[in-house]
């Protein structure tokens, strides 16, 4: 090598390395490269193309070359006889074209250089640590010739430094897609979001920010596997991923998705994008012999004047998509201030019934079932009561909103059942012929864990049959699902013996309906037909209906909200024979109810007459 030109390659070599380590872009330290191996040798012009993953070059560095003849390279397929480069990318080895005018490898690109004054072209591939082409490096020249010894040293250097260059790109962009994409979906990470979030707040763009959330994706792993569960996020992710002006969606994790809306300045122009992404999710989608029907809730929230920082706008979109899931299920719900309240109340409500459940302060108390024509007690009906810190007892009610949490519903579930399914126990050991004890399950009973299985655990454990349960279920409930998820549970739960009894009847829409889709055994007639009955005639026709459409249907009815001895006269001429009230009992623990039932069945052993029983 002449004297000076190797000092002169070191710097250059070194200028590069340089580039590379500050994290230069790779366009800028190829476009160097070129310029400064033309100052040291005039009389090339240098060329630096990439080669993708399909074999397809893109002009990387040649700024001697026009940028039409740059273009035109752009996308080119590599091949046997792609001229110089195309050549050396598919054969993996140098390419040295001494006369372009005349070499067949450049018959098709020839009329792309010889204008140019280019009549020779020399390309080597450059290649991984793991052999594969990412690129070429290449000397034109402007007369018919081949490589001198200078430039074929000069070259192998170059090719080094390309491979370190590129070699570094693709791990940056390996990195950086590892860091802020989500490996199952291919969507912007958890991550990505946070960083665009704060960016869009930062520059105080008009945007809005929609919380998207799976619907029943639980309910797809249990039945039918997490193949298909991620089958479905997939789905989903495409859907709501599909290009659109302004748009950036996100995975999050689980089944939670983001959307964040550019532009948007009004809550009407969220609701419109929250229904076009509603509108994309609703198409099905097959997985093997497996047609899904993909569902979504939405929450949004509007830069301004639903919040200014990040944190806050992220956390009232998430109030919205909370209260979303509890009230329109598959449909969109945009944050209003007083959603924070209800919402902080209830989080409030459930830690308070999740502390309850660990201390052991959440108990079954009994409330009597009756036969209107004795008052004798015939069943019962088990409700749940939590004892608070100070000793105070609160029913049910004063903690409702604990429920739509799923997993504390199912924990109060199963501590019900293990009580029920122990106090049977104790009441069938000391003679008493408890006939039928009804239960309460919610929504997330059905939705969360085996139902059926709970319960054939919790009263074998105790040697009690299932014949003794009733399991009462409100129409809320039916509809908490897709009708034929709950159905088949329903069936399998009747088909082992337990009875299964519609609560709160005629409150709800579409009760006939029901009856049909959910075949049961009781009818409980809601209190607020029985408390109108003295002043309304329309509640005496409604109640009157009921029992000849539940005799007919071979269903018992039990009036609920019983006070006073009127509304008996009254259920008893329509054809009533069972109800619950305060006039029969309020809810007692199983130790004051054990001591009813011992005592009603001392009464009637002395009358030598049968147990009270509703069959």
């Amino acid at each position: 090598m002449k004297p000076g030109v190797s000092d002169l390659l070191l710097h250059i070599q070194n200028e590069i390395l340089e580039a590379v380590a500050s994290g230069d872009p790779l366009r800028d330290i190829a476009d160097l490269l070129c310029r400064r191996i033309e100052n040291l040798v005039p009389t090339i012009v240098c060329s630096v193309l990439t080669v993708d993953p399909d074999q397809k070059l893109h002009p990387l560095a040649g700024p001697s070359l026009p940028d039409a003849y740059c273009e035109a390279l752009d996308g080119i397929q590599a091949g046997p006889s792609v001229g110089s480069c195309g050549t050396a990318a598919y054969r993996g080895e140098a390419v040295i074209v001494s006369d372009i005018d005349s070499d067949p490898l450049w018959a098709d690109f020839k009329a792309l250089a010889l204008p140019l004054g280019l009549r020779a072209c020399w390309s080597t591939p450059v290649t991984s640590r793991n052999g594969r082409v990412v690129g070429t490096f290449a000397f034109y020249y402007k007369t018919v010739r081949t490589p001198d010894e200078l430039e074929r040293r000069i070259v192998q250097t170059c090719v080094h430094l390309c491979a370190i260059a590129i070699e570094h790109k693709e791990v940056q962009a390996r990195d950086y897609k590892l860091a802020y994409f989500d490996a199952l979906t291919g969507l912007s990470n958890r991550s990505r979001f946070d960083e665009m979030l704060c960016g869009r707040v930062h520059d105080q763009a008009n945007f809005g920010l929609l919380l998207v959330d799976i619907d029943h994706l639980k309910s797809v792993n249990d039945t039918m596997g997490h193949l298909v569960g991620d089958f479905l996020i997939k789905s989903v992710a495409n859907m709501i991923g599909k290009d659109r002006p302004g748009e950036t969606a996100f995975r999050l994790g689980g089944d939670e998705f983001a959307v964040i809306i550019d532009g948007v300045t009004t809550a009407e122009g969220l609701a419109a994008a929250a229904q076009d992404v509603l509108h994309r999710t609703s198409g099905p989608a097959t997985a093997g012999l497996d047609t899904l029907f993909p569902s979504v809730t939405i929450g949004g929230a509007l830069f301004g004047s639903d919040g200014v920082e990040a944190n806050t706008l992220r956390q009232n979109a998430d109030f919205a998509l909370y209260h979303a899931k509890e009230t329109d299920r598959g449909g969109y719900v945009q944050f209003r201030s007083e959603l924070r309240t209800s919402i902080v109340d209830r989080i409030r409500v459930i830690r308070n019934v999740d502390a309850a459940l660990a201390e052991g302060r959440i108990a079954a108390y009994y409330q009597p079932i009756a036969q209107l024509a004795s008052s004798e007690i015939v069943g019962l009906e088990a409700l749940v009561r939590m004892t608070g810190l100070q000793g105070g007892l609160s029913p049910a009610g004063d903690f409702a909103a604990a429920f739509s949490d799923t997993k504390i519903a199912s924990r109060i579930t199963e501590k019900m059942l293990n009580q029920v399914a122990s106090d049977i126990r104790e009441w069938l050991d000391l003679g008493i012929p408890v006939e039928h004890v009804g239960i309460n399950v919610t929504t997330g009973d059905f939705q969360y864990g085996n139902l059926q299985a709970k319960i054939e655990a919790c009263f074998a454990k105790q040697n009690v049959p299932l014949k003794h349960i009733v399991l009462e279920v409100t129409e809320s409930v039916f509809m908490g699902g897709s009708d034929q998820f709950v159905a088949k549970a329903v069936k399998r739960l009747r088909d082992k013996g337990l009875l299964v009894a519609l609560d709160d009847f005629g409150t709800g829409y579409a009760s006939l309906t029901h009856l049909i889709s959910f075949p049961v055994d009781v009818i409980k007639i809601d209190r607020s037909f029985v408390a109108a009955l003295a002043n309304e005639k329309a509640s005496s026709v409604i109640v009157a209906a009921i029992m000849d459409m539940a005799n007919r249907l071979g269903m018992r009815v039990i009036a609920e909200g019983i006070e006073t001895l009127e509304q008996v006269r009254q259920l008893s001429e329509l054809g009533c024979q069972f109800g619950q009230g305060y006039l029969f009992g309020k809810a007692v623990s199983a130790a004051d109810m054990g001591e009813l039932l011992l005592e009603q069945h001392r009464r009637a052993h002395m009358r030598s007459g049968s147990y009270p029983s509703w069959h």
